[in-house]
């Protein structure tokens, strides 16, 4: 797997330095049919990281928010899940939170994972079983954070109250890309981050490694875990604990999740 990690880390700094490149020369932005945005960035980032992928790991199966998906992956033992710029409306507007996220995933697991933030060249890495790297030094231990936990969490939903019953309970952080939030998890810089709007499996592949490395915990909404490479490739929202947050974090977040799924069912 150092072959692998190797090559991703030269390609995803490639990537990143094309984004930056165009932030600055300009990029054209396209809306694609769920209303979204799209950039030229956001395909240059996705073939940089498709070609390293057929030239170097042809046998591999590939998934991307960016390329058509070819079903032949469901018969890949390994495959590249890959989100070419998260928070795409962060780099829309310039906010330093967009995020290059690769994960390559062995029979449904991600054994390895990059997420890589080109705006402050910060790149988390992680291999299955060898801990979490920040441009590629360890994380010293950090102590829990027990009280008034950072919890990272969309606008859309803050706005709307779906949090409220957290208000004297947790700190909020807005999160633009959910890439981002997963790194930040990992690294301890934040205790949580909770959602129950539906993600993508390139949202959360690489973040899923990235913080099992770290200590922390994920599971989708429902508290369930995640098994990537499927044929429709989505999950109901997600739990993310960091190793920095105190043991009642976890079971607090579940229990005002599994309300607003109720009251999301009920109406």
């Amino acid at each position: 797997m150092e072959r692998e990690l190797t090559q991703l880390v030269e390609t995803i700094r490639q990537a990143g330095a094309r984004a930056r490149e165009l932030a600055v020369r300009g990029f054209e932005v396209h809306t694609k049919k769920d209303r979204s945005p799209v950039t030229t960035a956001d395909f240059e980032v996705n073939r940089i990281l498709h070609e390293m992928q057929q030239a170097h790991f042809p046998e591999d199966g590939w998934l991307s928010e960016e390329s058509p998906d070819d079903l032949a992956r469901l018969g890949k033992p390994r495959v590249w899940i890959v989100d070419p710029i998260d928070g795409t409306k962060a780099y829309v507007n310039r906010l330093p939170e967009y995020c290059i996220s690769v994960a390559l995933v062995e029979r449904g697991q991600p054994v390895l994972a990059a997420i890589y933030n080109p705006s402050i060249d910060e790149l988390f890495t992680a291999i299955r079983g060898q801990g979490l790297l920040v441009n590629g030094q360890a994380i010293p231990a950090q102590p829990v954070q027990e009280a008034a936990p950072l919890v990272m969490v969309s606008p859309r939903e803050f706005q709307s109250g779906r949090w409220a019953g957290l208000d004297d309970l947790v700190q909020y952080r807005p999160m633009f890309s959910i890439a981002n939030a997963l790194a930040l998890v990992a690294a301890g810089r934040v205790q949580a981050t909770i959602t129950i709007e539906p993600e993508n499996e390139w949202d959360l592949a690489a973040g899923v490694l990235l913080i099992g490395e770290s200590g922390g915990t994920l599971a989708d909404a429902a508290g369930k875990p995640f098994t990537f490479n499927q044929e429709i490739p989505r999950f109901r929202g997600v739990i993310a604990i960091a190793a920095t947050a105190g043991r009642e974090l976890q079971p607090l977040l579940q229990t005002h999740a599994d309300q607003a799924l109720a009251k999301r069912k009920r109406s």
